[in-house]
């Protein structure tokens, strides 16, 4: 029973995560998606030509800049206006901001479900429960190699946030063309991992 009740809270703290990113991804709040796609290019650029260090301090300094400009700002205002409307940041300072412990529970949870089926993974991999699933990974891992080798970790993930934003899109326009050349593919794979299970002893999957 317990397993049944931590398994459906992770599918809802999956669902509801799942749905806020599909909205950001396909641009169904062009304000929001703008904003953060924005927000991760502009730090992203940043961590190119600066430390990380420099990066954090100099978002430091212009966010303080900036509320330190608008509290003397509204100061100024409200002494000129003899005016007395508070702090310019009540609502916010008011602001819950804590975790309770159900949420930080939540939350650990869901991270420890997500580890523990990472390592389970692995090691199924590592250990080559399915010879197949083995040699894939180890052709990614491969290809990898050539791709480090290319690239950096900060340009491949600049790469990684601009396709996010942008394929989804993409693929909504030309669902129908991308479905065919990608089931194409996917039939052509699935003919050499055939090949490959049918010649190589204990390359067959395990059905328990």
């Amino acid at each position: 029973m317990q397993a049944t009740a931590d398994s459906t809270k992770m599918d809802c703290v999956w669902s509801n995560w799942r749905s806020q990113a599909i909205d950001l991804l396909y641009w169904r709040d062009i304000k929001q998606t703008g904003i953060v796609f924005g927000s991760f290019l502009l730090l992203l650029f940043s961590l190119t030509q600066f430390s990380v260090v420099s990066v954090v301090a100099y978002l430091a300094l212009a966010a303080l800049s900036a509320t330190i400009s608008f509290r003397i700002y509204k100061s100024v205002l409200q002494a000129v206006q003899k005016t007395d409307e508070g702090h310019p940041f009540k609502a916010y300072l008011e602001l819950e901001i804590t975790l309770s412990q159900e949420q930080i529970q939540k939350y650990t949870d869901c991270l420890q479900f997500y580890v523990n089926s990472t390592l389970k993974e692995l090691r199924r991999l590592f250990l080559v429960q399915d010879l197949v699933d083995s040699l894939k990974f180890a052709v990614l891992m491969w290809l990898l190699t050539y791709v480090g080798a290319l690239f950096n970790g900060l340009t491949l993930l600049l790469m990684a946030v601009v396709s996010m934003f942008t394929l989804p899109v993409v693929y909504v326009k030309h669902q129908a063309q991308i479905d065919q050349y990608l089931g194409l593919v996917r039939t052509h794979i699935n003919a050499v991992v055939a090949k490959i299970q049918a010649k190589i002893p204990g390359a067959k999957r395990h059905t328990e």
